[in-house]
């Protein structure tokens, strides 16, 4: 049984170069636990949020499970990095919000927009195109995109946790006197506190500590806000009816309107992987020379199909997590790694029914702080000029006030450009920005048109 166990542990070694990258077995063993520590909770988020879009919230769970499964191996087997895939904290808010709930399209539409927004991003890593959208794609765009999906990731978490009631101005706080908003606030401070001390699991940690408290704390209704199921654990059920709920047909009937919205798409997963895989790659140094991991099509590739498998199985763009980087702070430097956090997940799934039975308080202040986050883009070196600020900035209101992301993308891109011919630099005016632009002019138009 021991040469059995030394057979297995060296051909591990032969495959992933763990020896060669310098780590060990056991640290990349624990360099999983730790990541999937940190990923874990996606698997209740996610299903919070895209349930809002009239999806069975244990469907939802089960597809992300699997789906955070499959893109994960992906990494690891493919490009053999520490790197997590699970469904993006910025997609799943679009596609459940923005496509289903404002727009009215229906969830077999947006899957089909996720796959092809995935098969683009493929075809993408596979030519020499990938570098040439990077360079050329302006950065306070990408700045405004990113902190505008936070201002709305925070908007909804305000919302769902009880802390943004409607008014007849807009918005009030919630009632302080309300024991579910007493503990949603209590939730992120605890959030935030965990976070700002880097605890590896902090986001899961604080679902688990208000979903208990929950079992002492009701609701507005006078009920339990957690209310826990007859069984802890039980078989996992695939929901097999979303395997390839494509609607092609629906997708072309809309496709002026939708266009706009499976660019974002492709954009998020994009810019998103790529700066999520470069920023952990060039932290997990290897050898002893203190190289940075490699980073190459393989890995582009497999985030690419990670959102076409995803979008298969029945759920939003799959991309890479930067909370990887805690799992290459605790020694990760291969894909062995990443397969832990695949096997953690697999196990996950027979817990099904305790991760319904998470409430809306519980996850309200992981999405804050998300949100909070990715606002935090707004501070980077690349935006430190006032031009750079102002279509952020301009992005951050309008989806603030309004909840229309795809209105505060267009109005964002537009004013940046207006911004660059007003200053005449024209060399900043790229192919690239001017037929987003005409994209983007085109879906307000459509806009205008059918709020009428």
């Amino acid at each position: 049984m021991r040469q059995v166990i030394r057979n297995a542990a060296r051909g591990l070694d032969r495959y992933f170069a763990i020896t060669r990258r310098g780590s060990t077995l056991g640290t990349e063993i624990v360099a999983g636990v730790t990541t999937f520590g940190a990923v874990a909770y996606i698997m209740a988020v996610n299903p919070a949020i895209l349930s809002m879009a009239g999806l069975d919230h244990h469907d939802m769970i089960m597809t992300t499970i699997v789906a955070s499964i499959c893109g994960t191996l992906l990494m690891a087997l493919m490009a053999n990095l520490p790197i997590a895939l699970a469904p993006a904290m910025s997609s799943n808010i679009i596609f459940a919000q923005v496509v289903v709930m404002h727009m009215g399209i229906s969830p077999a539409v947006a899957f089909a927009m996720v796959f092809l927004g995935g098969i683009v991003f493929v075809l993408l890593a596979l030519t020499s195109w990938r570098q040439k959208i990077i360079d050329g794609f302006p950065e306070p765009v990408v700045c405004g995109i990113r902190c505008a999906i936070g201002a709305f990731i925070v908007r909804i978490g305000m919302t769902t946790g009880g802390l943004a009631v409607p008014a007849h101005d807009g918005f009030a706080f919630g009632l302080l006197r309300e024991p579910s908003v007493e503990l949603a606030l209590g939730g992120l401070a605890l959030a935030l506190v965990l976070s700002y001390l880097r605890v590896p699991a902090a986001m899961l940690v604080s679902i688990v500590v208000i979903s208990c408290a929950g079992l002492f704390v009701h609701g507005p209704d006078g009920r339990l806000l957690t209310r826990l199921p007859a069984h802890m654990s039980d078989w996992p059920h695939y929901p097999y009816h979303l395997l390839f709920a494509f609607d092609f047909h629906g997708f072309v009937a809309n496709i002026l309107v939708l266009f706009p919205v499976t660019v974002y798409f492709f954009l998020s997963d994009f810019f998103d992987a790529t700066g999520t895989m470069m920023a952990v790659t060039q932290r997990a140094t290897q050898g002893a020379d203190g190289a940075p991991l490699p980073l190459g099509r393989k890995a582009f590739c497999a985030d690419g199909a990670a959102s076409v498998i995803g979008a298969s199985l029945g759920t939003s763009t799959v991309s890479a997590y930067l909370e990887s980087l805690v799992g290459v702070e605790a020694g990760g430097r291969t894909g062995l790694c990443a397969v832990v956090v695949a096997v953690l997940f697999a196990l996950s799934s027979f817990f099904w029914p305790l991760i319904t039975a998470i409430p809306a308080v519980a996850t309200a202040p992981v999405l804050i702080v998300v949100g909070v986050g990715m606002l935090s883009t707004l501070v980077s070196p690349q935006t430190q000029a006032l031009d750079d600020l102002t279509s952020p900035l301009l992005m951050v209101v309008i989806t603030l006030m309004t909840g229309n992301f795809m209105l505060a993308l267009a109005c964002g891109l537009l004013l940046h450009t207006i911004l660059i011919v007003g200053r005449r630099q024209w060399r900043r005016l790229t192919p690239m920005l001017v037929g987003l632009d005409i994209v983007f002019v085109i879906f307000l138009c459509l806009e205008s048109g059918l709020q009428r």
